[in-house]
């Protein structure tokens, strides 16, 4: 429950920016708001002020803002007028600019609120997990790595070994895990080229990775090389129970020596009821047997090994703003491409995610970061949802008849045309564009569905 209700909230804030938006330009340029409503469907609570009816309705998921005149579309084709009724104050009534600047507010508020929240971040600083920037190659662990029709990974084909140590790649420093990923993933089927140390020496290697259909990501077909240091233990789990302790050394398992963390989790693929465990503690030698449950989505030996911790901070609010800034615009870049996918043979039903999916995810994030940072954990909130009001300036300003894109589309026509467009011409479009959004309703609720559905 609570994640839904996270969920919901953090949706609702930012389609409500969107809509504050609207509202803002439209109370600016002359135009009157009928409505401003909190939440969607019949109203619940609400009062009148300058004209603006302020609403709360049943339904919490987002809201709107309804403008004087929206409804001369309709009106204009019930009584088979040419064009739609022009009348003072009202959508229609004024010039086409006007309402080119009135929906161009809403994804510009999503934009600018994304900005700020990313700067808040950036001020506050972030905690970041990450793991080494030294790799295992997946290929060289068939239980676990899922190859493609049998042909090599990325990683394998071009000559990457396990236990190489990625410098950089087209130039840019790799720090950590994250970095390597961050770059992989958004440059699927992309040239690449890795700058790898291996035993002391320095090779640069062209790798072009896969595209992973179900996510629309780059793969390469590697592991992080985690040293198998435990880091914690969890209580009452198969570790505690065995006398594993916080700073062990898993030497082997089940007889094998063990380098990292995908030795271990190897041998579990094959869920054994039981294992050995040898660990090294203060220098001392212990062997453990460890009897196993694999009811919980969690490690089934209830252990977690070291991480690198950074912290990323800006130096002043300044330089805060800036980021917050130069993060949007990366955002956009990367959303774009992420768009770019969708016609690359990206499977649409896993890939696009759709409002059950999304509140759940807006929700699940909330949830796990206050639980396990508490109030630190907002800085995480916050960049979750600076993406989400990203995604949103995206989306409305595509030319999809019925988001604020497709609009401007019309009003742009008009104003090239010097002369209002026919109505029929309007319905035909947004015809087109309620068919557009229906298919995508379609995709994105069944894509919910196989999520829940664990598919």
């Amino acid at each position: 429950m609570l994640t839904v209700i996270y969920g919901l909230l953090g949706l609702s804030i930012v389609v409500l920016i969107h809509e504050l938006g609207h509202f803002i330009a439209a109370r600016s340029l002359g135009i009157e708001v009928e409505a401003f409503s909190i939440g969607m469907g019949p109203k619940l609570l609400g009062f009148s002020r300058n004209g603006t009816e302020w609403r709360i309705s049943a339904f919490p998921l987002g809201g709107y803002c309804r403008m004087k005149g929206e409804e001369g579309f309709k009106q204009a084709l019930e009584r088979k007028l040419a064009h739609i009724p022009k009348e003072k104050g009202s959508f229609y009534g004024e010039p086409a600019w006007k309402r080119i600047l009135i929906l161009l507010a809403g994804p510009s508020f999503n934009l600018l609120f994304a900005a700020l929240l990313f700067a808040i971040v950036a001020f506050v600083g972030l905690r970041i997990e990450t793991l080494p920037n030294r790799i295992v190659l997946a290929s060289d662990y068939p239980l676990l790595s899922a190859q493609v029709s049998g042909e090599p990974s990325p990683a394998q084909a071009a000559g990457l070994k396990t236990g190489d140590w990625v410098i950089a790649i087209d130039g840019k420093p790799v720090r950590d895990y994250s970095d390597l990923q961050d770059m992989v993933s958004v440059n699927a089927q992309k040239e690449l080229l890795f700058e790898v140390e291996r035993s002391g020496s320095r090779l640069v290697l062209p790798i072009r990775p896969r595209l992973d259909k179900d996510s629309g990501q780059g793969l390469i077909g590697v592991y992080a090389w985690v040293e198998p240091l435990v880091a914690s233990v969890a209580a009452d789990s198969s570790a505690a129970i065995a006398g594993i302790q916080s700073g062990d050394r898993i030497l082997e398992i089940q007889g094998k020596p063990v380098e990292h963390s995908i030795d271990v989790s190897s041998v579990l693929s094959e869920k054994p009821e039981r294992v050995s465990i040898r660990v090294q503690r203060a220098g001392e030698i212990r062997d453990l047997n460890l009897v196993l449950s694999y009811d919980s989505d969690s490690s089934p030996l209830g252990i977690s090994f070291a991480t690198i911790v950074k912290q990323e901070k800006s130096a002043s609010i300044g330089q805060a703003f800036i980021q917050g800034w130069a993060e949007s615009f990366e955002m956009i870049g990367l959303s774009l491409k992420g768009l770019g996918m969708l016609f690359r043979g990206v499977n649409l039903f896993k890939a696009v995610s759709g409002p059950a999916r999304i509140t759940y995810l807006i929700g699940s994030a909330t949830q796990t970061s206050l639980s396990s940072s508490g109030l630190a954990g907002l800085s995480y909130i916050l960049s979750f949802l600076a993406f989400l009001s990203v995604s949103l300036f995206i989306m409305n300003l595509l030319p999809i008849p019925a988001l604020d894109g497709g609009q401007i589309v019309l009003s742009v026509a008009e104003m090239l045309r010097r002369k209002p467009l026919l109505t029929t011409t309007i319905y035909r479009f947004q015809f087109v564009g309620a068919a557009m959004i229906l298919l995508l309703f379609f995709i994105a609720t069944f894509s919910d569905i196989l999520f829940f559905s664990g598919r």
